[in-house]
């Protein structure tokens, strides 16, 4: 096989991967726009007058890599998982095991699929922040490094679309895949630093939320918009590259041995 035709079923389905969310733009622009409103009018603008941050910064600037940080990372997860789930149910799941896909190709282009969907949703997110900043501050807010901030939104939305894909195999119910979005990947996300800077933390939960590999995902963001962060940018980046390992090894475990059945 050439390489031009191996490379030709990878985008065949990564094409279909952004065609299938295209097909919704109800919940891919109208929902994370009316979500990133609210939190930006609730706790930007209506708490954030009150909340003072040590740096020097608006707490409303504080806000807004957080919420592109949280939007990426939910939307990734929730678009290759959901494609495997929607897969299962429709039986088009075991198309996969008789196509000329290789597990990795599976993997990546699911993967990359979910990174188009987050990075649509998080520059959605950072364009209604820029015009709640220019209300209520009156400028434009600045982006610090932005190849800091290219590098984690990228690595930050594959590992979460590749643990999409793991949860997804594993799940055998809609109920399991909704149980752990809302038990375990909203937690962490809320007490990833989204909202409040661990400066402020007793130093017991300080501690505490230093192992949730988000807090350094959402600090990386953060750096690279405001060129500041609650932990040091090279440490983040190795915490980001390690979870896109980890993750992407219990993906192709989870295609190796979990079920393409029909649910």
């Amino acid at each position: 096989m050439t390489q031009e035709l191996r490379w030709t079923p990878f985008f065949a389905l990564l094409e279909r991967e952004i065609k299938r969310f295209g097909k919704v733009m109800i919940q891919t622009i109208i929902t994370p726009l009316i979500n990133s409103s609210l939190y930006l009018l609730i706790f930007g603008v209506s708490l954030g007058q009150s909340i003072k941050m040590s740096n020097g910064l608006s707490y409303l600037a504080f806000l807004i890599p957080g919420l592109v940080m949280m939007g990426c990372l939910n939307k990734a997860f929730q678009n290759s998982s959901s494609s495997i789930v929607s897969a299962k149910f429709g039986g088009d799941l075991e198309d996969y095991r008789v196509s000329p896909l290789s597990n990795q190709q599976i993997i990546w282009a699911l993967a990359v699929g979910g990174v188009v969907r987050g990075v649509c949703v998080g520059l959605i997110t950072f364009i209604v922040g820029q015009v709640f900043y220019y209300f209520l501050e009156g400028g434009i807010l600045g982006v610090a490094h932005p190849l800091i901030l290219l590098f984690f939104i990228i690595v930050g939305g594959l590992s979460f679309a590749t643990l999409g894909i793991s949860v997804a195999f594993w799940a055998k119910t809609f109920d399991q895949l909704s149980a752990v979005n809302a038990f375990i990947l909203l937690p962490l996300l809320y007490l990833g630093g989204v909202f409040f800077s661990i400066e402020n933390l007793h130093p017991f939960w300080k501690v505490l939320a230093s192992f949730n590999p988000l807090l350094y995902l959402i600090n990386g963001v953060r750096y690279g918009l405001l060129g500041s962060a609650d932990v040091d940018a090279r440490l983040a980046a190795i915490i980001a590259i390690c979870a896109l390992g980890v993750f992407h090894w219990i993906a192709l475990r989870s295609l190796k041995k979990g079920s393409f059945a029909r649910w």
